[in-house]
């Protein structure tokens, strides 16, 4: 299936097969193609919690208003985020790179984040929306389908995979075996809405 196609037939599905499991290869295969995903300074701030043990699926489901993809589908991946990466041994960020691009990149992440916490919330945001997409098109690829997530208590859902202080969860993914299609599209804006030339009227 080639990326346009993965687009155009990738949907929200939220009934899986219980019975179906993905291989160890599998999973990593899908998370080594979500860490190609692009981050502001290399940071690399996304942190993938692969949640598989039956009974902490149920402890999230029980969070996350009983949607059944939480337990039914092959694997659940909380998208975490670390809001302090980019103080973290910046260097190894940079660490092939010239030194030149060292010298210059490795002072600036520091430069651009330091004592600015919604600068860095938001990073992790972004990180995570954008391996997300990465996850999602991949798995369509791989021949299962997604379902991203918000539908939970973000602070019960911390608790259960014991989140760092310093980390951040922005969105949930299940992956499997769909057992049955979505809904059809509910409503697609017009492109002439959504897309604005040069700037706002």
């Amino acid at each position: 299936m080639n990326t346009l196609e993965a687009i155009a037939s990738r949907r929200a599905i939220k009934h899986y097969d219980p019975a179906h499991r993905m291989t160890e290869a599998e999973i990593h295969q899908l998370l080594e193609a979500a860490m190609q995903s692009p981050t502001a300074f290399n940071i690399q701030n996304w942190r993938f919690v692969t949640v598989l043990d039956p009974e902490v699926r149920k402890q999230i489901r029980a969070s996350a208003w009983d949607q059944a993809q939480v337990t039914d589908a092959s694997l659940l991946i909380v998208m975490c985020a670390d809001k302090d990466a980019w103080k973290k041994e910046p260097g190894r960020y940079w660490k092939n790179a010239a030194q030149p691009v060292q010298d210059f990149l490795v002072p600036a992440i520091g430069q651009y984040y330091s004592g600015r916490d919604q600068v860095q919330r938001d990073e992790c945001m972004r990180s995570c929306g954008l391996a997300g997409m990465t996850i999602m098109l991949a798995a369509r690829a791989m021949g299962y389908d997604t379902s991203p997530m918000d539908g939970f208590d973000f602070d019960a859902v911390g608790k259960i995979i014991n989140l760092p202080e310093d980390h951040v969860i922005s969105f949930m993914i299940a992956v499997g075996k769909g057992t049955q299609p979505a809904w059809p599209k509910g409503g697609q804006l017009s492109y002439d809405e959504v897309v604005i030339r040069d700037r706002f009227n």
